[in-house]
């Protein structure tokens, strides 16, 4: 790991280092709420401005609400705060978790992060000014004679949101893609295989969260399906795991003196296995002969040429 004195850490440091890391994110948000809220209509009359120009001739959103007016300008101010403040979010929640992973993991997390940053503004820029303008052009010309479309502004606030959002996800499928491929969770083959399972659910995924018109929902099922080749394409430039990669970050974190400290107790449980297996292969005969040498040592030595029946000699009295 790239800091592996960070996982020596109490539960309580983690903790606090979340807290920290929250109240900035709060803090991000909070400016930019400041900064859109002083032009939230003008913000509102953007937004609006695709169906507001497709809509007859003195005809024009409505209200049908008292809070309204307010609250949906105040709502869009917040959403767009957390929208503009997510490479922040992300950062903070990268930091939170960059010191868990491993060098090869942040080497592929780091561009997999930026990527999806921005597929997910090309997503909403995507559904802002090319589903839009064919979406409400085809709402507002299909209603039956004599019906004047005079749309909320709040359930055009909600219906766009979550237009931006399930493109913003939809463009997010390259990054899927490859952390499936990276991950050895699937293979390109496999995917290969299932492309055109991919390519009905697709369409099954559009009707599901566009409206129910087939215009919107094609607009999604095709540049999902497109997406979803080009994440194949981007998974054979990152690679299946190596089953090295775990074992060689595992030499690179083991300390030299943990290292040293297990080969040695490695060495001493050997020698004193060798000295067990010595002394268990030693026969029994070994050990009275052990214990009858002192006694061997301390007896005189006798000639050559005397007999032992004889007992010993006495001493020359000259």
């Amino acid at each position: 790991m790239s800091d592996p004195s960070l996982n020596d850490q109490p539960l309580i440091a983690h903790l606090i280092e979340l807290r920290d890391r929250l109240i900035r994110i709060l803090v991000v948000i909070l400016l930019f709420f400041i900064a859109f809220i002083a032009f939230a209509n003008d913000l509102y009359a953007y937004l609006a401005e695709p169906l507001q120009s497709l809509l007859p001739e003195g005809a024009s959103m409505i209200a049908t609400q008292v809070a309204s007016p307010f609250l949906a300008p105040f709502k869009l101010a917040l959403y767009l705060s957390v929208y503009c403040g997510a490479p922040m979010i992300l950062y903070q929640l990268w930091g939170f978790i960059a010191p868990g992973l491993y060098h090869n993991e942040k080497k592929i997390a780091a561009p997999l992060l930026i990527s999806s940053i921005f597929l997910f503004y090309a997503g909403m820029a995507f559904a802002y000014y090319a589903v839009f303008p064919l979406v409400f052009g085809f709402f507002t010309t299909i209603g039956p004679t004599g019906v004047t479309v005079m749309t909320d502004i709040d359930a055009y606030l909600s219906f766009v949101l979550k237009l931006f959002l399930a493109f913003g996800l939809a463009f997010e499928i390259p990054v899927a893609t490859m952390l499936l491929v990276k991950a050895g969770i699937a293979s390109p083959e496999s995917l290969k295989q299932k492309r055109p399972y991919v390519f009905i659910g697709c369409f099954v995924i559009g009707m599901l969260i566009t409206p129910p018109d087939v215009i919107s929902q094609t607009l999604l099922a095709v540049p999902m399906w497109l997406l979803f080749e080009a994440g194949l394409i981007g998974a054979r430039f990152v690679g299946a795991p190596r089953a090295s990669d775990s074992s060689v970050d595992i030499e690179e974190t083991s300390e030299p003196e943990t290292v040293a400290l297990i080969q040695n107790e490695a060495s001493d449980e050997a020698d004193e296995t060798d000295e067990l297996d010595g002394f268990e292969s030693k026969p029994s005969g070994e050990e009275s002969n052990d214990s009858t040498a002192p006694e061997e040592l301390n007896k005189p030595e006798l000639p050559e040429d005397s007999d032992p029946t004889e007992g010993p000699q006495k001493p020359d009295s000259s």
